[in-house]
């Protein structure tokens, strides 16, 4: 329940930005703010000295974006997601487990800038702020209560490229890196990949 106020909190307050950007558009600019919505499928994994043998867990992501153009070529955009991350591990050694899952939930907020190599094609990069929402294990199908291991909140910078249609549609391909450490004193980050499709209004 935690969780699900603070994302429809997020979207909320996101909504109302991306329709004031909107609303405050310069008229001659070729380019005007928009707002949309985007999902897709992450492969997410923890790297870090000390953290060995683990393999990527599939989840997926879900949320909004807006894009804010201040040049041709240049634009900001930001976005709400909510993102299943953590990883899996098979005969991890762990109360004789065959297998567990490691399910770290955020809402992520990326912060990019921009920039167009050509129509519809565009890079971009930026930092990522990360709120802990989720946090269980699952060994062999069971899953555990919540647990409260891994810090609340998270660092990284994410980039990636995007290709978009004059319709709207739009498909992407993202590395999200992490700079925090998710426990104290250990050398452990995310790693996700996404892959998701959109639309923008």
């Amino acid at each position: 329940m935690k969780s699900l106020k603070i994302f429809v909190t997020g979207l909320l307050f996101f909504g109302a930005s991306a329709m004031y950007a909107q609303n405050e558009a310069d008229n001659s600019s070729d380019r005007s703010p928009s707002f949309g919505v985007k999902g897709g499928v992450n492969f997410a994994n923890v790297i870090g000295n000390d953290i060995e043998d683990t393999e990527s867990r599939t989840n997926f992501h879900v949320g909004v974006v807006g894009e804010l153009p201040l040049a041709d070529i240049f634009s900001l955009q930001a976005e709400v997601l909510y993102s299943g991350q953590g990883f899996t591990a098979k005969n991890p050694g762990f109360l004789g487990a065959d297998e567990i899952e490691y399910k770290l939930d955020y809402i992520n907020v990326p912060v990019l800038a921009k920039v167009y190599l050509f129509k519809g094609f565009s890079l971009e990069a930026g930092p990522q702020f990360g709120f802990k929402v989720n946090e269980k294990i699952e060994v062999d199908g069971e899953e555990s209560d919540e647990l409260d291991e891994v810090k609340d909140f998270e660092f990284a910078v994410a980039g990636g490229l995007t290709f978009q249609t004059d319709m709207g549609l739009f498909a992407s391909g993202r590395y999200n890196y992490g700079f925090s450490d998710l426990v104290s004193d250990t050398d452990t980050r995310n790693s996700v990949f996404q892959i998701s499709i959109g639309y923008k209004f």
